[in-house]
């Protein structure tokens, strides 16, 4: 019977083809993070539901994906959830972070400042861009209250980028800001029905965004004094001055604003290439509950795919695990999604898709000697060399070559041990040389 296989919704399989791209991407992002002093952890991919439930807001909570109680021998029906899970899968990767700061504070020197690159799970609708199971790649800065950390992480996400070769939008607001505009329309109690709707304004549009806010209570006169600051457009230089006026006398409003022009006019003066890639978006919320300061999303300017990194400040988080007063920064970048655009802007080229740079023929047991010896040179030399592991004819293992895009064969037959030589094949030329071993090596990183 023919058993069908297939891989859950919003999961994939990557290829060695894939895999290799999305090392590449990976290898530059870690490279940056190591640039400016951060270091790696790894944390469970499962947590106590009691870790994560509170933490997303209302709609992040919708999409944990939760696991059954190990063991459970039970009929489920009827059952209350707390009954059957107290795990689930996790979320991201900043609440875990949280947990270890607060679980590991006795071996940690603040400010810590660290990297993960781990999976992460949300039950969501699959969709373009969009997976249950997918890669984030974090970068925290915990214990310092400094906007310096907000300044330098955007300075890693121009290098990255720039690295890559993406376009990029930096859009950047402060929850601070937001809960100053939700006062001053009388509605402070709202600030998350608010942030939750605005969130959405990119997708949905202004008008259903209206729609939602009265049906999550705000009133007409509400929505009439906030639509200017949804609908604000200009300079960030002119919306700020907007803001100002809008803000004035609402502390926590001023606070955030002073904020955000520190991050901005520091940029200005100091890199202003960085600063030109800044847009102040006032309907910027990213809807997670944790956020309580700046917070920003990268977009990439040449595709149409949702945001490729996002983050912001977040200052009671490890409160909520019984360690007050320590104040954090990050941001996330989207892995799959960063590999997405470079897929469709063509910017994988020259990133290799082969298995090695080099195949060695197989002509029998009489010839391993120097083809081991040989192949562990070209290792030493930094050259990736593989040898074919049957005595087949030579057409097979030739087409071995070109299937698997291997650049070059050596062939070591009686000729060749006799003159100290290898043969030397250059597989998309047809050009084959005796060389020596150490011309063969210079031919082939010359390559």
């Amino acid at each position: 019977m023919k058993v069908k296989v297939s891989v859950p919704k919003g999961t994939r399989d990557f290829t060695p083809e894939v895999m290799l791209k999305r090392k590449y991407i990976f290898n530059i992002l870690e490279k940056n993070f190591r640039l400016f002093g951060y270091v790696p952890i790894e944390t469970p991919a499962l947590e106590n539901l009691s870790t994560l439930l509170g933490k997303y807001g209302e709609e992040g909570d919708k999409l944990l994906f939760k696991i059954l109680n190990s063991g459970l021998d039970t009929k489920i029906e009827n059952k209350e959830i707390k009954d059957i899970s107290n795990k689930g899968l996790r979320y991201d990767l900043t609440v875990p972070f949280a947990r270890y700061v607060v679980q590991h504070r006795n071996e940690i020197t603040f400010p810590f400042k660290r990297y993960q690159i781990q999976s992460v799970w949300r039950a969501d609708k699959p969709q373009k861009g969009r997976y249950r199971e997918f890669y984030q790649c974090d970068i925290d800065v915990i214990g310092s209250n400094s906007l310096l950390n907000e300044v330098e992480l955007i300075l890693i996400i121009s290098h990255v980028f720039s690295e890559l070769g993406i376009n990029v939008t930096v859009k950047l607001n402060n929850r601070k800001i937001l809960a100053g505009i939700a006062q001053r329309i009388n509605a402070p109690e709202k600030l998350t029905d608010i942030t939750i709707a605005i969130d959405k304004i990119e997708k949905i549009g202004l008008e259903k965004v209206k729609n939602e806010l009265l049906q999550r209570g705000l009133s007409k006169h509400q929505i009439d004094e906030l639509e200017p600051v949804l609908t604000l457009e200009g300079s960030n230089l002119e919306k700020t001055a907007f803001l100002k006026t809008y803000l004035e006398g609402i502390a926590e409003g001023e606070k955030g604003l002073e904020e955000l022009l520190f991050v901005m006019d520091t940029l200005r003066e100091t890199f202003p290439a960085v600063y030109n890639l800044i847009e102040f978006d006032t309907s910027l919320a990213r809807g997670l509950n944790y956020y309580t300061g700046a917070i920003l999303e990268v977009k990439a300017n040449d595709v149409a795919i949702g945001s490729i990194c996002g983050g912001g400040r977040y200052d009671n988080l490890t409160g909520i695990f019984g360690m007050d007063n320590v104040s954090g920064v990050g941001i996330s970048f989207g892995a799959d999604r960063i590999y997405d655009v470079m897929e469709q802007l063509d910017l994988f080229n020259g990133v290799t898709d082969v298995p090695a740079k080099v195949l060695f023929i197989n002509f029998g047991n009489e010839y391993l000697t120097y083809i081991y010896e040989y192949s562990e040179t070209l290792r030493e030399n930094g050259i990736s060399s593989i040898i074919y592991p049957d005595k087949v004819k030579l057409k097979k293992q030739f087409d071995y070559a070109n299937k698997n895009k291997i650049p070059f064969v050596i062939i070591i037959g009686e000729n060749e041990v006799n003159n100290s030589t290898v043969a030397l094949k250059n597989m998309q030329t047809g050009e084959q040389q005796e060389l020596t071993l150490l011309q063969a090596i210079e031919t082939i990183k010359n390559n």
